[in-house]
């Protein structure tokens, strides 16, 4: 699956006092892209906990905040992958509204066993959906 988005409505949890969304929840609206991207890949995480005894962890973001977003907006937050390896994922995303750039981010993810936090090879079936 190359590509995945999602809308999201900005609410007033999600914004300081000035009705701007507070800069960190940002990687909370990066982190429902990502969990539905796998999601309509076929792939649940809580299954992937389970089933594989494996978790996704996030090792790097690079952020890059260009516009606002405010209270009450939809935006819409996508995820594309760059890179698929054996054991590191890096995800291409970004926040718009409509056609605005809001921001613009380059996550990297490790998939380490779920007991012990050391990185292992994620399954075939695995990295060929995401790919």
């Amino acid at each position: 699956m190359k590509s995945h988005q999602i809308d999201v409505r900005i609410y007033y949890e999600d914004t300081d006092v000035g009705g701007v969304v507070y800069y960190a929840n940002y990687l909370r609206f990066l982190e429902r892209a990502r969990t539905e991207w796998l999601r309509a890949a076929g792939f649940e995480l809580s299954d992937i906990q389970r089933d594989m005894q494996a978790v996704f962890v996030v090792r790097r973001v690079e952020a890059d905040y260009h516009l606002p977003a405010l209270l009450g907006n939809l935006v819409t937050v996508t995820c594309e992958p760059r890179h698929v390896g054996f054991s590191k994922l890096v995800i291409d995303q970004s926040v718009r509204r409509g056609d605005e750039l809001l921001l613009g981010a380059v996550v990297t993810l490790a998939f380490v066993s779920a007991g012990h936090n050391k990185p292992i090879p994620m399954p075939k079936q695995l990295r060929a959906a995401m790919q």
